[in-house]
């Protein structure tokens, strides 16, 4: 029985997809969902992750992210909590699942493949690799 929920969301296209497999997922009436955004340190010279989006090419500024989040929030039929972070992407979400002693984590990945994604990295491999929990990653249409 899934009771808490982390659901990882970067702002890129797969958030909706993400959002609709959460909204078919059969929760119990007691299950907490844990919304979350990992922003990118200011001036982070962090090699960007194949799955997250390059921040400058982004259409959502950090306050519509979280003004999207918000409208998620307002939307579910559960208990749930927003977390905005900062940090690399894959480390944040796979501590804040730790923290709420996540039974599952959803994320999206971009479905980028070959050379880009062993150059580039995965945050969903990487979570998928790293966390305590099942991980349900959410691919491309």
């Amino acid at each position: 029985m899934l009771k808490n929920v982390l659901v990882a969301l970067d702002g890129s296209e797969i958030v909706e997809r993400v959002i609709q497999t959460l909204n078919d997922l059969v929760l119990t009436s007691d299950a907490k969902v844990i919304l979350c955004h990992v922003f990118l340190p200011p001036q982070s010279e962090i090699e960007l992750p194949a799955d997250r989006p390059d921040p400058k090419s982004s259409k959502f500024s950090d306050f519509h992210i979280e003004k999207q989040l918000l409208s998620y929030k307002e939307k579910l039929s559960f208990d749930s909590e927003l977390e905005l972070v900062t940090g690399d992407p894959a480390v944040e979400i796979i501590r804040i699942a730790n923290i709420y002693k996540a039974d599952l984590i959803l994320v999206g990945s971009r479905g980028l493949v070959g050379m880009k994604r062993i150059v580039l990295g995965s945050v969903s491999t990487q979570v998928v690799e790293e966390a305590n929990c099942s991980v349900l990653v959410v691919k491309p249409a």
